[in-house]
């Protein structure tokens, strides 16, 4: 059943019970793409806006979260498409102040890589296959909804999760041998 220009009430209804609950597991998505707090923040915020704005499209009783997803890729897309029309902007008060600063500047660009090393070597993935993998094993999509909400085939999903695997696997083989793990091939 396709909701139709029903009162406010259901709407609200509709966003509190199945798409507010999905926020966190939305702002990991996001996060994948941006790699920045703020800027997934700003992206879960205007796919919220989306799907407020086209909620008489959404099926009641189908897969909220996989719409979801799908609202906020697509929002990620035009948003990047759009920005890589315009020209790079600088603030100069921003390079004067990087000028002035009495920082190292090796601290601030290498602290965070110290980070937690599966975070960073699925961050470093190719965004074709950090999307899939995160979809399926962190969020549990099925194939068929992986392949929905990024808009590719079944076949392409399988083989982007099957060869970004592999990517990780070599990534973390160092590590993994650190913490005392060992290849029994």
């Amino acid at each position: 059943m396709v909701l139709t220009a029903n009162t406010m009430k259901d709407k609200y209804t509709i966003f509190e019970e199945e798409f507010y609950p999905l926020s966190n597991a939305l702002y990991n998505f996001a996060y994948s793409f941006t790699l920045n707090d703020a800027d997934a923040s700003d992206l879960v915020q205007e796919a919220y806006l989306k799907a407020f704005n086209s909620i008489a499209t959404y099926e009641v009783g189908t897969n909220p979260k996989a719409w979801l997803f799908t609202i906020l890729r697509n929002t990620f897309i035009n948003k990047y498409r759009k920005a890589r029309k315009q020209p790079t902007k600088v603030d100069f008060d921003d390079v004067l102040n990087v000028q002035d600063a009495s920082y190292d500047l090796r601290t601030e660009l290498f602290g965070n890589m110290m980070g937690d090393e599966v975070t960073n070597a699925v961050n470093s993935l190719p965004m074709e296959y950090r999307t899939v993998i995160l979809l399926c094993d962190l969020e549990d999509f099925k194939y068929d909804e992986i392949a929905e909400i990024t808009g590719i085939p079944i076949g392409t999903v399988r083989s982007r999760l099957f060869r970004g695997r592999n990517m990780l696997k070599k990534l973390l083989k160092g590590y993994a041998e650190s913490k005392g793990f060992e290849d029994k091939r």
